[in-house]
């Protein structure tokens, strides 16, 4: 989700009012995808390298989250959405910690759509973590695989992406699921995140849908 502080700077408007309106593509975008038939949809919220942002931007997004939790996520909830956070959580204020947890554990029958928001993550940092733990419980080199690494990432549920959608016309991963976008198809698109919605996602899954998927094989 890319493009809210050039959202706002169009506008003549602070970027925090950029991410709040970034934060109401958001729910359009899930409800978007709910009546679209997605069943998984993972967003990039704030990554390990956003806090090297001005501090009174890092300090909105942090209340802008909060302000999701209460005013956004609950109403996607009753839509049968279940919310979990991955990303480190230590360095999140504790309030907004508790709200996150109390989140996913209010959402937690629901089936509907999972919705995976990755919050203070990066995916170099997700794979570090994940062979040191590997280290630390004594699996011997030669007997590493792929799915050591995949179990130990910090959302072993989360399944790899079909598809990887990067808003505002930048292109390139940023640091989001490295390891997991090994084989997603990618799609670039113009679109400022406050600005997009249904029209983009489907027009996304159209080219999606006509993508051949090899794998590496013939």
């Amino acid at each position: 989700m890319d493009g809210n502080g050039r959202w706002a700077a169009a506008r003549g408007l602070p970027v925090a009012d950029g991410h709040r309106e970034g934060a109401r593509a958001l729910r359009r975008t899930v409800e978007a995808a709910i009546d679209l038939g997605v069943e998984s949809l993972a967003v990039y919220a704030f990554s390990t390298e956003n806090w090297a942002r001005p501090p009174d931007e890092v300090e909105s997004i942090m209340e802008l989250m909060d302000e999701t939790i209460d005013r956004e996520l609950p109403d996607l909830a009753k839509q049968g959405v279940r919310s979990r956070f991955f990303g480190r959580r230590d360095r999140v204020p504790q309030a907004l910690q508790e709200k996150m947890a109390g989140l996913e554990v209010e959402t937690a029958h629901n089936d509907r759509l999972s919705l995976w928001i990755a919050f203070d993550y990066g995916s170099r940092l997700e794979l570090v973590e994940a062979m040191r733990r590997i280290l630390q419980e004594g699996v011997r080199p030669q007997d590493v695989s792929e799915e050591d690494v995949s179990e130990r990432l910090y959302a072993p549920e989360l399944l790899d992406p079909d598809l990887v959608i990067r808003t505002s016309g930048e292109q390139r991963m940023s640091n989001f699921l490295l390891w997991q976008s090994a084989y997603s198809e990618l799609v670039f698109d113009e679109t400022l995140w406050p600005d997009f919605g249904e029209d983009q996602l489907r027009s996304a899954l159209d080219e999606y849908a006509q993508r051949a998927r090899r794998f590496g094989a013939r």
